[in-house]
């Protein structure tokens, strides 16, 4: 399989043209993956512009590949966006990671009333790191659309979105599973998958999702970590609306 690269540049170009790597990402081709001239390589710029390239020329500051196709792909409809509460350690990085490879469209990060992690002024470098995990795991993964991370959100902001999506919450003690819940292939809303921290969403933030309009659904009948609940449930989604 060629190796896959990002680039601004690729939302511009068709065939024929020549797309410039550069910065980190020529480093990357080059130092790391030691591509060589007349290898295939594909590009994109993470918003569904897939090209189809040769390279020309190869060095560590430069890279340069000439086009030979251009495709657009769309985006999925409907999205799946993964509502990931903070947690210790790197379990939520992992839990993005995974999501990022198995197709998730967005991410938002949830300071839950249970997270043991914090991102209390450190807003700013959270999303950055998580921004950073989302691109190298969409590159890996040959991905024509890159994951965006949302701004961290409070209660407030995921009642909101609970009222222009429809909202899942992740409870390994719901009635009802993901598998059985109702699904309309006309609905074309996000599906939003909201995964607690490791202790789980409190009672209080339960009551206020559920009277905005999310459903509790569990995963089998075995209790996940906050690590691997999202991805499970975004495999188990995949499957449900036929792109697996």
């Amino acid at each position: 399989m060629a190796l896959h690269f990002l680039a601004d540049d690729a939302a511009r170009a068709s065939a024929g043209d020549d797309v410039t790597l550069t910065g980190t990402e020529a480093h990357h081709a080059a130092a790391v993956r030691r591509i060589r001239i007349d290898e295939e390589v594909t590009l994109g710029d993470g918003r569904g512009a897939w090209l189809r390239a040769v390279v020309v020329s190869a060095s560590p500051r430069e890279v340069v590949v000439r086009v030979l196709q251009r495709a657009d792909i769309a985006d999925d409809s409907p999205r799946i966006v993964l509502v990931q509460a903070l947690a210790k350690g790197d379990r939520d990085e992992l839990a993005v990671q995974a999501a990022t490879e198995l197709g998730v469209a967005e991410i938002v990060p949830w300071q839950a009333a249970r997270s043991v992690s914090r991102w209390d002024g450190k807003e700013a470098k959270g999303v950055a790191r998580w921004s950073t995990i989302v691109r190298e795991a969409a590159k890996q993964a040959h991905r024509a659309w890159v994951p965006t991370v949302r701004e961290p959100v409070r209660l407030d902001g995921l009642v909101e979105l609970a009222g222009e999506s429809r909202m899942m919450l992740l409870d390994p003690y719901a009635s009802a599973t993901l598998g059985s819940a109702p699904h309309d292939p006309a609905d074309a809303r996000d599906i939003v998958l909201v995964v607690g921290p490791e202790g789980g969403i409190a009672p209080e933030e339960s009551a206020a999702l559920a009277a905005a309009g999310a459903e509790s659904v569990r995963l089998g009948s075995t209790v996940l970590r906050t690590s691997t609940a999202g991805a499970a449930a975004i495999v188990a989604l995949n499957l449900r609306l036929g792109r697996w």
